[in-house]
């Protein structure tokens, strides 16, 4: 190979690298962004990008592409699961419909209210969660799967989430 060649090849791969860590890093921002929304919302301290908190969720999020099933990993951290079929499913939207589910949550009572789901939105405000990590990935069926991981878990039975 010359030199030119090699240089050619260093600098594409170089290129790839750096737009492959842009995209990941505007996808964590994301996440991050529009939990801190919601959160800020109700006077909970922002949540920060965990490394450790991440790579669990990747991991388990690519054990689930072959189903793309909302199965919980019952791991050491709180989570939140959810799926789409669009390729516009994205950090925000997942993050949204958790949010979505505020308006089902009863402070006072600390319940979920007629019959509705709210308990994603609790973990998602969950105040003693001070560490997120995310990941989104393509299954098997074109769908798209979609985990956060929460340090530390929420969602106790008699506690408030803040």
């Amino acid at each position: 190979m010359n030199t030119f060649t090699a240089t050619s090849v260093l600098i594409v791969a170089i290129s790839v690298l750096l737009t492959t860590s842009s995209v990941q890093s505007t996808e964590q921002q994301d996440f991050i962004n529009t939990h801190n929304a919601a959160r800020s919302q109700v006077g909970v301290p922002n949540l920060v990008w965990d490394a450790t908190v991440a790579s669990y969720a990747l991991n388990y999020a690519n054990a689930r592409k072959s189903d793309c099933n909302l199965v919980h990993s019952n791991g050491p951290y709180g989570e939140n699961l959810a799926k789409g079929s669009s390729s516009t499913f994205s950090a925000i939207s997942a993050v949204n419909l958790w949010v979505a589910e505020k308006p089902y949550y009863n402070y006072t009572t600390n319940s979920c209210t007629g019959g509705q789901q709210c308990l994603h939105y609790t973990q998602v405000v969950w105040s003693e969660s001070v560490k997120l990590g995310c990941a989104r990935v393509q299954c098997t069926n074109g769908w798209w799967f979609v985990t956060c991981n929460y340090d530390t878990p929420g969602n106790y039975i008699g506690e408030y989430p803040y």
